[in-house]
């Protein structure tokens, strides 16, 4: 490469309408170094990003300050040769990858179709460099029979299939449990060294920067971010607290069995599993990434079937569809999914979407509604002026306090959280983790926490259930 820098920007600002998304960021990436872009939540770290491949949020302008990338100015450069240059130069593996996966392409497919030459796509090596099985077992799976983790994986191997000069990475290791973590920071390590590629991602988490980056930006937050949530919620029903002391499981799970895809490809990820979940406490799901945890939940949630067993809630029978559940039993159990982007609808805004279930399950009138969405924003620690918000106006780690906001909403007996944490910075994962504990506390929620945090399971859970160990699924006290 003829320049000393792959891509710089120079006091990058970046605003929509008279919102700011980013302020003042300067980056310079250098071929064979990692760079690594760090600040709380809706400071900029994926807007900044976006702005490297020439695709800022709908909306948004350059309110001052240049991005110049492999001698391109890419935020003036005409449509078809910024495409050009987004297909043979740059690679973006997004913060949610799996919205981006085709859902009615094989895996074998998805990476090869990125690469140079598709017949000497080298599709084992690749699925191999990420830590997925280069068999072809795996390569038939389409996304929906693959885990959150190997979701993630796959989009990444799309990435190096394309032999870019510039990698770019939102959260990469998002949803990944700690080993994985380390060899993704490995084979960053050997990618940036070997093939002399300039890599930059975003990341709360502090010891995978450590292990990983060579440069590290630390962005302030935009004027009007959010603070860390607040505990005060209060309850739309009515209903008097209620104590876990002296009560039985509010749903209670017995020789569960689950398996995704179908065919060759079938795997069975659930077998024989029992699980008790009570009143105001907190269970977490941990695990290595493809064990099963976000089956678990889904099924739980009635979104994916179960093969065996049965569930009781609040003493009835829980049908293993959604779609046969009463109205009051689909309020009683509420999902928030690790990828939110594709969760939320994107033609409606913040507050449409929270404004459904309070009209759904309580019919609530139009002024109240609109209270109640301020006070749901403001729980778990955006502003009120978020409601008029779309889901791409915001930051991963804003969409996912939005889903949560959204499951709270129904005023669940069961709150099931897949990786909530896993886009927040650690103040604004304290406090969400501080508003449910006082609604485990004040109303006697049940919750389920799937994560590969560790430290924060051990702090919050009262009984840790453990997939994919060598003697299957066992429940403890403690971690």
């Amino acid at each position: 490469m003829s320049t000393a820098h792959a891509a710089h920007v120079a006091g990058l600002s970046i605003a929509l309408g008279d919102t700011p998304l980013l302020v003042d960021a300067t980056l310079t990436l250098v071929p064979g170094r990692i760079h690594a872009v760090t600040g709380p939540s809706g400071a900029g770290k994926t807007t900044l990003l976006r702005a490297l491949v020439g695709a800022l949020p709908p909306g948004a302008r350059v309110a001052a300050g240049s991005v110049d990338v492999l001698g391109h100015d890419v935020l003036a450069l005409p449509a078809e040769r910024l495409r050009a240059l987004r297909r043979h130069r740059l690679a973006f593996v997004g913060q949610d990858p799996g919205s981006g996966l085709n859902p009615r392409m094989r895996v074998g497919r998805l990476i090869a179709e990125t690469a140079p030459d598709m017949r000497r796509a080298g599709v084992p090596d690749l699925l191999r460099a990420v830590r997925l099985p280069g068999d072809e077992r795996l390569e038939r799976r389409r996304p929906a029979g693959l885990s959150g983790g190997q979701q993630r994986r796959v989009a990444l191997a799309r990435a190096l299939a394309r032999r870019p000069d510039i990698l770019l990475l939102d959260e990469p290791t998002a949803g990944l449990d700690p080993a994985l973590r380390d060899d993704i920071a490995d084979l960053l390590r050997d990618l940036a060294v070997r093939e002399g590629i300039a890599v930059a991602f975003t990341s709360h988490d502090p010891d995978f920067v450590a292990r990983c980056a060579d440069d590290t930006l630390a962005l302030k937050p935009a004027s009007g971010a959010a603070a860390a949530p607040t505990t005060a919620l209060t309850v739309v029903d009515g209903g008097l607290p209620r104590s876990a002391d002296g009560t039985g499981p509010v749903l209670e799970v017995a020789a569960l069995g689950a398996s995704t895809g179908s065919g060759r490809t079938r795997r069975v990820v659930l077998a024989d599993l029992d699980l008790d979940l009570l009143p105001g406490t907190l269970t977490g799901i941990v695990g290595p990434s493809g064990c099963g945890k976000t089956t678990l939940v889904r099924t739980l949630a009635g979104l994916h079937p179960r093969d065996t067993g049965t569930a009781v809630l609040g003493g009835l029978p829980l049908a293993s569809s959604y779609r046969r559940r009463t109205r009051d039993q689909r309020r009683r159990i509420q999902l928030v999914p690790q990828n939110p982007l594709g969760a939320l609808n994107p033609a409606q805004t913040v507050g449409s979407t929270l404004t459904r279930p309070l009209r759904l399950h309580f019919g609530l009138p139009a002024a109240r509604c609109g209270e109640r969405v301020e006070e749901l924003l403001t729980a778990v620690g955006l502003p009120a002026g978020f409601a008029t918000r779309y889901p791409h106006e915001l930051s991963g780690g804003q969409r996912q306090r939005v889903s949560v906001a959204r499951a709270l909403a129904a005023e669940p007996d069961v709150l099931l959280c897949d990786e909530v944490t896993s886009a927040l910075d650690g103040a604004t994962a304290a406090g969400i983790m501080e508003l449910l504990a006082g609604l485990r506390t004040r109303r006697g929620l049940a919750v389920v926490l799937v994560s590969h945090d560790l430290v924060l399971v051990a702090d919050h859970a009262d009984g840790v259930l453990t997939l994919g160990g060598p003697a299957g699924a066992t429940l403890a006290k403690r971690l």
